[in-house]
């Protein structure tokens, strides 16, 4: 009876997550109105903005979206495993929630990081003249953390689903 109970608790425990995916879609709607701020900013100065710079707005309008559709695919992959089954037939286009598991969604969360990672030592590089020596080495440090880190990743998942022939959905 009591074990009966602590179970039944700890699976109803699974809605706690529910509005934490609600604070994601909030982070996402603000996320769109940062994006949208920025290139409405940009707007008006097309004519006079300096290659370079139109260059470092592009690129953080990119590490914005690359941001939000992590932010989806964390959301609608936690969702159809702690809480359930999302009723994505009648939305062709979301299919690869179907193959979304959890060792597929570290990997593209990892993938996504060192892109984002990217992303953000480029712009370093592109500043060059406004960075210390110090701190560019700590980015280059940190990103090649993140590259070897997803790059293991990646390996231990193709050892772990080499026998079994079903890879977890790879970068």
């Amino acid at each position: 009876m009591m074990e009966h109970a602590l179970e039944k608790g700890m699976l109803a425990a699974r809605w706690l997550l529910a509005p934490i995916y609600v604070g994601l879609t909030l982070m996402l709607l603000a996320l769109a109105i940062k994006f949208y701020q920025e290139l409405f900013h940009l707007l008006p100065q097309i004519l006079e903005i300096r290659e370079m710079d139109l260059i470092l707005v592009a690129l953080s309008l990119i590490d914005i979206v690359l941001i939000a559709g992590l932010i989806v695919m964390v959301m609608y992959s936690s969702y159809e495993t702690f809480i359930g089954k999302l009723n994505v037939s009648e939305h062709k286009r979301m299919v690869w929630l179907d193959k979304l598991d959890a060792g597929s969604l570290k990997l593209k969360v990892a993938a996504a990081i060192v892109a984002i990672s990217s992303i953000h030592l480029l712009k370093a590089f592109m500043n060059l003249d406004s960075i210390s020596n110090d701190k560019l080495l700590w980015y280059v440090i940190i990103h090649l953390t993140f590259v070897v880190s997803a790059l293991l990743m990646g390996i231990m998942d193709y050892i772990a689903n080499k026998d079994s022939k079903t890879p977890s959905g790879g970068l």
